[in-house]
């Protein structure tokens, strides 16, 4: 801590906040590079559920992904760079209220085709997207 004196009298004791504030951008650089890190390469066994079986009612679309990773909406093959326009269309010509969606897909189907499929549902305005799935075996 400096102490200056003032010309009309005693001194004055000013507070240096220059390290203070080094020290504080130096935490936040190794907390920002890292925070990142401690996400990367978790093992992850998710655990096998038991689930109820759900009828998806007629208003509903469903969408179907199949083994080879091309995408059917009733039994038409639909390229996948073109869903959200197709799935809105659909909706646009039933015109309905809520945008329900039940999506099926092969167990074989890498994650990342099924994450393109659900982004371009979101592309179309999807409210509500349901996952089919076949119950366990217990």
């Amino acid at each position: 801590m400096a102490m200056t004196s003032h010309r009309k009298g005693g001194p004055i004791a000013d507070i240096n906040v220059t390290p203070l504030v080094d020290v504080m951008l130096v935490l936040l650089i190794i907390f920002m590079v890292t925070t990142p890190m401690l996400t990367q390469g978790v093992d992850v066994d998710l655990p096998e559920t038991v689930s109820t079986s759900v009828k998806p009612d007629m208003e509903g679309l469903t969408i179907t992904v199949d083994h080879a990773g091309q995408v059917h909406i009733a039994e038409q093959v639909v390229p996948l760079d073109g869903l959200d326009r197709k799935v809105d269309a659909i909706f646009r010509a039933r015109e309905q209220r809520h945008r329900d969606v039940f999506l099926r897909a092969d167990r074989d189907v890498p994650y990342g085709v099924v994450a393109q499929v659900m982004a371009a549902l979101q592309l179309a305005g999807v409210d509500s997207l349901g996952m089919i799935t076949r119950p366990s075996d217990e």
